[in-house]
């Protein structure tokens, strides 16, 4: 490492000037600094007895960034000293935004692999009092995937062709008048979602017809206006020239659509469906009032009684407190994460495989 800066002569003024290739601090130093920032401070706090995770990273975080300023600024000039600020708060910023992730799936995990066995997944409620330590959640995992299947098949042709629609048919005020709807759908409280679903049955069946179908339509609701911004944001995304040079060759819009335009944008489709499931998967407000939130047995038919979930089955637990029923709200928990994992891994090998080879 380079300590001292060349500073040779401006011409004819005698003025000092910095050689922009002299001065570099080594390429180890900005990790071998959070190193030691980290061990330092850890030293110090628990020197005074005042360890905490959140206040270890956050002074070390301090800790390093002043230091990697100050010797930027040193050694390399306030340009680097400048760029190396920034990075610093960059990666500051990035391990604030993972910290919660991290919080939420190290506490549901530590809490949730008490019960959560092949025996907890193969079970349902039905015949188990809410003291009995025994029981699971089988049922409200089959009610989780064909709800949300159903709303999946639902949503995702409409809003893929409505995002159509807008990209490469609409103008003018109709484009504007349906953009704003969309809009205004996005942002719609999943309770409003339910009492409209609610509303609606009751007019076409009847008071207190709930069941699966109707929790899928109330989140078919949620996820439609979802699936139309990411997907028209997606469909935007492929170049004008592959459009061009479709039409060039005598093939038809519609057709220029469906073997162009879609198959080159089916990985950030395939991303904005997902996105959307797990925007509704969690939903519970909706689904206890449209699939009701007292199922205890196995419910294949999506139109014959109520059907559990996952998020109202945690609801449920939790409701009813004590120590058996916390461990199983816990262990639907990590249930619900793994299934919304699986999901995004399916979506991502599903995206690879449709995706446009390149050569």
């Amino acid at each position: 490492m380079s300590l001292t800066t060349a500073q040779p002569t401006g011409p004819g003024t005698g003025a000092p000037r910095r050689d922009l290739r002299s001065g570099s601090l080594p390429r180890y130093f900005p990790a071998a600094l959070l190193a030691s920032s980290a061990a330092v401070v850890a030293g110090v706090l628990l020197a005074f007895s005042s360890f905490g995770f959140i206040l270890w990273g956050v002074l070390t975080a301090l800790a390093y960034t002043v230091i990697v300023v100050t010797a930027s600024a040193r050694v390399e000039g306030g340009r680097k000293a400048k760029d190396r600020l920034v990075t610093a708060l960059v990666y500051v910023c990035f391990a604030l935004a993972m910290l919660p992730l991290v919080s939420v799936l190290s506490t549901v995990t530590a809490n949730g692999l008490a019960r959560f066995d092949g025996y907890f997944l193969s079970v349902s409620m039905n015949g188990v009092l809410p003291s009995m330590d025994a029981g699971g959640a089988y049922h409200a995992v089959v009610g989780t995937l064909a709800i949300t299947g159903m709303a999946t098949l639902i949503s995702v042709p409409i809003g893929i062709m409505t995002a159509v629609y807008l990209v490469e048919y609409a103008r003018g005020r109709m484009k504007r008048t349906i953009m704003f709807f969309v809009d205004v759908m996005t942002g719609i409280p999943s309770i409003v979602a339910g009492l409209f679903v609610v509303a609606l049955w009751i007019i076409l069946f009847g008071p207190g017809a709930t069941n699966g179908a109707a929790g899928a339509i109330s989140l078919a609701v949620l996820m439609i206006p979802v699936v139309v911004r990411s997907s028209e944001e997606m469909l935007r995304l492929v170049p004008q020239d592959l459009r061009e040079a479709s039409y060039a060759l005598g093939v038809p819009k519609w057709r220029t659509i469906t073997k162009v335009v879609l198959p080159t944008s089916a990985a950030g489709l395939t991303t904005g469906i997902m996105l959307a499931i797990a925007r509704v998967i969690g939903e519970t407000a909706p689904l206890i009032l449209t699939a009701g939130s007292s199922a205890v047995s196995i419910n294949w038919n999506l139109f014959d009684g109520q059907m559990m979930s996952l998020p109202v089955f945690i609801y449920s637990q939790v409701r009813m407190g004590g120590a058996v029923n916390y461990e199983r709200a816990w262990a639907a928990a990590l249930t619900l994460i793994l299934v919304v994992m699986l999901l995004f891994f399916l979506a991502r090998m599903i995206g690879r495989l449709f995706a446009p080879k390149s050569r």
